[in-house]
């Protein structure tokens, strides 16, 4: 797509296609409609996360969350051409000017907030300024990568005083991370600055070393001796332990991986994420909606986790775009059934009152947020449905 295309591909005859079914139609269909009945309520504000009346709790401030609204809202005008949703998004723009301006505020998930916005942005109409925030993000993005290990440290220490924080955070790589790749592969696109790219690369390669267990699981987090780069362990964060697989972290993983194929060519990418993506449908079993955590333990609570399954669902069906008829098939059906799932369990596009698009997200469990709208899960929902129809163009 070039800098100022513009499109409006939504097609009220997807029932007659043979890449969807009419049920993603219509379910994409209401997830258009819900962004323009919630856009009154929400005026500059961020969802956040969701409350037990299905409203949203909103961000209070810059947030990693803060991109995925945006990524939604441009969505629905590449799909539909209507510019209500394009100056939504546009207006969002001081918000996301704060996070640039303020260091305590940027992370390693950089990506997730530009690339749905700056970068959506500058596909999308063209604009020198959001092409310029976003490359000023990708290059602060390269600044948090560390030589000595080669990975792009997740969280920051929170002030010079607080060494417990310093502590956990110096010297961790995070699985998420993968997704915000796509921010420094579109940089090196735009500018040719082999540090992008580069930066990239190097932080793939360690997260399919320490991430990727031989078994084709996945730790949620790995740590580095932050003086000399020493491989130390693996430990997770939002998981149920160490040793177990998080299930959104597998499902960053997968799309990450698919989408750094896509722009790179790399096999060993593709081989990741089919691994991955492979060990995902074997761990969900006969489960519709994947659990929150794979390992979990036969007594106890279950909660389930759609984003997961949105993340994932995105992620395979990126994946059948990308290979031949024959293997497609396979992650085109993958992909079908977790929407399947999806909008038999947890779509709640339909329920009058509700803001977001999908119930029982598992936000951070061993913090107590569970079974929740969550913005993310909603965004790759989004993303999957479009994917299942055929379209290709994305932010990524």
């Amino acid at each position: 797509m070039t800098a100022t295309q513009k499109t409006s591909y939504f097609s009220d005859n997807a029932e007659g296609r043979p890449d969807g079914k009419p049920e993603y139609h219509a379910a994409l269909s209401r997830c258009v409609q819900r962004l323009r009945d919630v856009l009154p309520v929400a005026g500059l504000r961020n969802p956040k996360i969701g409350r037990n009346d299905n409203s949203w709790a909103w961000c209070d401030g810059p947030d990693w969350v803060m991109g995925f609204l945006s990524g939604e809202l441009w969505l629905a005008y590449q799909l539909t051409g209507d510019t209500t949703f394009s100056a939504a998004a546009q207006a969002r723009r001081g918000g996301f000017r704060q996070m640039l301006d303020d260091r305590k505020a940027r992370d390693h998930d950089l990506g997730f907030v530009f690339s749905l916005s700056s970068v959506a942005e500058w596909q999308l109409t063209g604009n020198e300024t959001a092409r310029a925030m976003g490359i000023e993000a990708a290059r602060a993005l390269v600044a948090r990568f560390h030589d000595d290990g080669q990975y792009i440290q997740a969280w920051n220490p929170v002030g010079p005083h607080d060494r417990e924080q310093a502590k956990f955070a110096n010297g961790r790589m995070i699985a998420d991370t993968i997704q915000n790749l796509a921010l420094l592969h579109w940089a090196h696109r735009e500018t040719g600055v082999t540090d992008f790219r580069e930066v990239a690369d190097l932080h793939e390669a360690t997260s399919l070393r320490h991430l990727v267990r031989d078994d084709d699981t996945t730790f949620h987090t790995f740590i580095f001796d932050p003086a000399t780069g020493e491989p130390l362990r693996g430990e997770t964060h939002q998981g149920y332990a160490d040793a177990s697989c998080w299930a959104r972290g597998q499902a960053w993983l997968i799309h990450g991986f698919a989408n750094n194929y896509r722009v790179t060519g790399n096999p060993t990418s593709l081989d990741a994420a089919i691994r991955l993506a492979t060990k995902f449908e074997d761990l969900l079993g006969d489960s519709a909606v994947p659990v929150w955590d794979f390992a979990l333990p036969a007594d106890g609570s279950h909660p389930v986790d759609s984003s997961a399954a949105a993340v994932t669902a995105a992620g395979v069906l990126m994946l059948a775009q990308l290979l031949p008829a024959q293997d497609a098939a396979r992650w085109t059906a993958f992909g079908y059934r977790l929407l399947d799932g999806l909008l038999e369990t947890c779509d709640i596009t339909a329920v009058a009152d509700a803001q977001g698009f999908l119930a029982h997200g598992a936000g951070h469990v061993p913090a107590g947020r569970e079974d929740a709208m969550l913005p993310y899960g909603d965004y790759y929902f989004m993303e999957a449905l479009m994917r299942a129809q055929g379209h290709t163009a994305f932010f990524w």
